[in-house]
């Protein structure tokens, strides 16, 4: 049985706390600051090119000298489907209208995968961080056995027995338990199989019961004492993402922040409308809307991304945030506003309280 020291030891990290990678939000300061601090800074790469990626991880580096992790994403390529893309379009035509902006004709598939993406793969082995991450599923055998080759640690998410079984054959490192209260999108390997939504603590307990992997406990995850539960409970580290985004170092924007702080934080949903897969984020206007009765389903990941995205930046020209994907878990509420540095001071502070 993997002990918490042991995986700790193996990273050069003091503490059994992650930093999730939440693309767009995460940030070379943000990562940095957390591993200076004694845990583990991430980078979430999945939704950048590799020149954007490249010049993250060389900032990040400019800022510390201790080890950080890279996450990717390992999505199916989206099943692009014209009629359904339509139909989604229409249904999105009166928000386009409400924001002065004309409908697109057409989405793209905004978010290359990992799978297969060869000169992603080659920046990773170039650069070399000390962990690389994967999300919505697996690369192929031949990168997690040339990451592990060029002395890299890999991470994968699991939000089932099953998936973690996956990671485990496949000869990555260590499992994140993602459970149901995790903000973000849901790590599920297949959109469309049947999902348990266990919760942290419930999937945590069947994991570690049933692999041999080191475990890392995410989602709902907001101070010292839900850290001290989770190590308990058999996780060698927790990975925390809401509790970050408050943080000066995060790309969070004002309104992101504004709404965190606000009752607003206190709902949240898992939703497909944003991406075309399930995140949990704060509900606002374009969920509501999105989720109506008679909606028709939204594109296939990260297709329906695209249609969000454009709507979101036109209504932001004027200062409307209502159709903005601000992920956040069911612990939002305890989100505090400080430097990634004194949160992490403070985690450690309630972990052995």
């Amino acid at each position: 049985m993997n002990t918490s020291q042991h995986f700790l030891d193996r990273l050069a990290i003091q503490l059994p706390i992650i930093q999730a990678p939440m693309a767009g939000i995460s940030t070379p300061q943000l990562a940095a600051a957390v591993s200076n601090a004694g845990g583990l800074g991430s980078l979430g790469i999945g939704a950048s090119t590799v020149a954007q990626a490249h010049q993250m991880v060389e900032e990040t580096r400019a800022l510390t000298n201790k080890p950080f992790n890279v996450n990717v994403f390992c999505h199916a390529p989206a099943q692009r489907d014209t009629q359904r893309e339509a139909a989604w379009l229409a249904h999105l035509a009166p928000l386009f209208a409400e924001v002065n902006s004309a409908l697109p004709s057409t989405l793209n598939e905004i978010y290359p995968t990992f799978l297969g993406d060869e000169e992603m793969l080659a920046l990773l082995l170039e650069q070399r961080p000390a962990v690389v991450s994967f999300h919505f599923g697996l690369p192929p055998n031949e990168h997690i056995a040339a990451l592990r080759q060029a002395g890299i640690y890999t991470m994968a998410t699991a939000t089932n027995l099953q998936e973690a079984a996956l990671i485990e054959q496949a000869g990555v490192d260590a499992i994140v338990a993602q459970g149901v209260e995790a903000g973000g999108h849901r790590g599920c390997f297949d959109p469309e199989a049947t999902d348990e939504r266990h919760s942290t603590l419930v999937l945590l307990r069947l994991l570690s019961s049933r692999s041999k992997l080191p475990i890392i406990a995410a989602g709902g995850i907001m101070d010292g004492q839900a850290i001290r539960a989770a190590l308990d409970a058999g996780a060698v580290a927790a990975q925390l993402g809401t509790a970050f985004i408050l943080c000066p170092e995060s790309a969070a924007n004002a309104s992101y922040r504004s709404n965190l702080q606000s009752a607003r934080a206190a709902a949240t949903r898992l939703t497909s409308t944003f991406s075309g897969r399930l995140a949990r984020g704060m509900v606002n206007r374009f969920i509501a809307y999105g989720e109506a009765a008679g909606s028709p389903p939204p594109a296939a990941y990260p297709v329906a991304y695209d249609a969000a995205k454009q709507l979101n930046a036109a209504a932001t020209k004027l200062g409307n945030s209502e159709f903005a994907a601000q992920w956040a878990g069911q612990g939002a509420p305890l989100a505090r506003e400080m430097p990634a540095q004194q949160l992490i001071e403070t985690l450690v502070k309630e972990i052995v309280a």
